[in-house]
């Protein structure tokens, strides 16, 4: 089993600067590099007959559903694990991640527990659900079906997007789940914990499998006085919870209201909570690239003991192989909603490029391979993130110009194509989508190349191994 440990971000649409849907997830792996790619996966390339990986589960095969829809996708270069799809926004215009990893408690798992064989997983979960679902809520009811008659054999969290509606479904033991819509002016900090606390069985506003309620009651599930919160009841509140998990939703909660305060091990952090202004794709983007900055425990930071740098695990990572913010725009046309912002490497030094979604190909610079190739960003991501990790003081500053100009560029490509797209339609439209997409990649790519080289320009003599002719 690949092991994947993510940070999830939800924002609605009455948070966003721009009135739009933005899910969002760092896709972080182990110690071994995992290269991703960008695809996109045409209707008739969807499996008609598919089996897992990693746990052999067949599916059968009227539940992969006729007239499936296109949609795109970031999966493992490698295919040796399975798919891996991660996220996509199909023609729809409905976008999915999937998946968080989350925790989970022996209470549950004596009565429902994970399963031993077969199941479904990360590996599974987009290719059998996003070409099949024409809403946000859909995604929840798929993905539901799917738990409830195959099972799965790790806990996991998962969000649905469209234009009006987000939701967030979380697996609870071997075949239940719940899921919540997130409030239109609210945003989400979900860590690798189980995330939800507030529930409510009978508001429209959230879901679950149909026996969840009798099976808290049948088992005295539930340890708190009034109500219930999930979290409590199915989740876990642990030594690595502190350290590992709840850090990072409590520096991300400062980072959106610096009113929040609260303790970074806090264990009853809220899981719905509003920002002091609307966020932007720019917000997340730091957000997700965050490493404690001016506090004790960053790890490139000049405040903190050598202790302090490591008590806490930060977003921005050298384990972050991926990350995506799928927008779904409500200011434009159906036709060019869909914006699936992707960066491969950690994010502490790449720049995310707002990939349309309405596309039949993808730029070949995100077609990454697995072995170590510099024509693909992924791997020139991954060299520029290592070289800067040596000496971040220095690197840092030429990052952070890099990564404006990057943003810059792609919005201006992005604000041009907008305008012209009226004259555009069917194939014409996406052709003209698939050239825009190529433009912004090969922007972003030339600007990281420019960026290795003014980092070896500018570390040539901060090298250790060096002796001046006036020494």
């Amino acid at each position: 089993m690949k092991p994947t440990e993510c940070t999830t971000i939800l924002v609605g649409k009455d948070a966003t600067i721009d009135g739009s849907t933005m899910i969002a997830r760092s896709e972080d792996g182990g110690r071994t590099i995992i290269p991703e790619r960008f695809d996109v996966v045409m209707a008739a390339d969807q499996p008609k007959h598919y089996e897992s990986v990693i746990s052999h589960q067949k599916i059968d095969d009227e539940d992969l559903l006729p007239n499936p829809l296109r949609y795109t996708s970031a999966p493992d270069a490698s295919g040796e694990n399975g798919i891996w799809a991660a996220a996509g926004i199909n023609s729809d215009n409905i976008a999915m991640t999937a998946t968080e990893t989350i925790t989970t408690n022996s209470r549950i798992q004596g009565i429902d527990p994970l399963l031993e064989k077969g199941g479904l997983g990360e590996e599974d979960f987009v290719t059998l659900t996003l070409p099949y679902i024409h809403s946000a809520y859909e995604g929840v009811e798929r993905v539901g079906y799917l738990l409830e008659k195959y099972g799965t054999y790790e806990m996991n969290g998962m969000a649905f997007s469209d234009k009006n509606e987000i939701w967030y479904l979380e697996t609870i033991g071997g075949h239940h789940w719940a899921a919540r819509r997130i409030p239109d002016d609210a945003y989400v900090i979900a860590p690798n914990r189980l995330n939800i606390d507030e529930f409510y069985f009978d508001n429209d506003d959230f879901a679950s499998s149909e026996d969840l309620k009798d099976l808290i009651e049948e088992y005295h599930l539930n340890p708190d006085l009034e109500g219930y919160n999930l979290r409590h009841i199915f989740g876990s509140s642990t030594i690595k919870d502190a350290h590992y998990n709840n850090p990072r939703a409590w520096y991300i909660h400062n980072y959106f209201d610096p009113n929040f305060g609260g303790e970074p091990s806090d264990q009853d952090q809220p899981f719905i909570c509003h920002a002091n202004r609307k966020i932007s794709i720019e917000d997340i983007k730091w957000a997700e690239s965050s490493h404690y900055q001016d506090t004790p425990f960053d790890a490139y930071g000049d405040q903190g003991t050598a202790e302090q740098k490591k008590t806490f695990r930060p977003i921005g990572i050298n384990r972050n192989f991926e990350t995506h913010i799928l927008q779904i725009r409500n200011d434009v046309p159906e036709e060019i909603a869909g914006v699936q912002w992707l960066a491969f490497g950690p994010n502490t030094f790449n720049s995310m490029v707002p990939f349309y979604t309405n596309i039949t190909t993808t730029p070949a610079s995100f077609q990454t391979g697995p072995k170590f190739d510099l024509n693909k960003i992924f791997w020139l991501n991954k060299l520029t993130a290592q070289l800067g990790d040596t000496n971040f003081r220095v690197y840092g500053e030429l990052e952070a110009d890099f990564e404006q100009k990057s943003l810059a560029q792609c919005h201006k490509i992005q604000h041009e194509t907008d305008k012209e797209i009226e004259n555009y339609s069917g194939n014409e439209l996406q052709d003209k989508l698939n050239k825009a997409n190529q433009k912004m990649a090969d922007t972003v790519y030339n600007n990281t190349v420019e960026l290795l080289g003014n980092m070896v320009n500018e570390g040539h003599g901060l090298m250790t191994l060096k002796y001046d002719l006036l020494d």
